[in-house]
């Protein structure tokens, strides 16, 4: 196997499932960068900008930019942590209201791309994602 071809499939069927979920989060006024700084914030609590970019694999830029936006929608906030060069990431009331129905457009969205995909297909495929992950860091 030509590992060029290996690594051009992964990324058109990244761009691919990236694409799909800002289609159908736009109409919520979100995009697939933000909703994954959502989802993490709801999942691990309040995080540090820093926190966010290793966590998601994001650099400072791009991330900071998300963060302005979720900011000016009123979905996060930042709030000073330990010391003053530190400011945790916190969703809003907001967020956590609308959390509900972001995350069920997303499972929507995912099980629309998972249909064809047998159920033990969809195991072994998360398994393997995650176990090569757990080898790179």
């Amino acid at each position: 196997m030509n590992s060029h071809e290996l690594f051009h499939t992964l990324h058109q069927l990244s761009r691919h499932l990236t694409n799909t979920l800002n289609e159908a989060l736009k109409p919520l006024g979100l995009y697939g960068a933000q909703w994954s700084v959502i989802f993490v914030l709801k999942t691990k609590g309040s995080l540090t900008q820093k926190e966010l970019c290793d966590y998601l694999f994001v650099e400072a830029p791009p991330m900071t930019r998300t963060i302005q936006r979720l900011v000016k929608q009123g979905y996060v906030r930042q709030v000073p942590g330990k010391d003053k060069r530190e400011k945790l990431i916190q969703l809003t009331d907001l967020a956590l209201t609308m959390f509900p129905e972001w995350e069920r457009t997303v499972l929507e969205t995912n099980q629309s791309l998972l249909k064809h995909l047998p159920e033990q297909t969809q195991e072994e495929l998360f398994h393997f994602q995650k176990g090569w992950l757990a080898q790179l860091l």
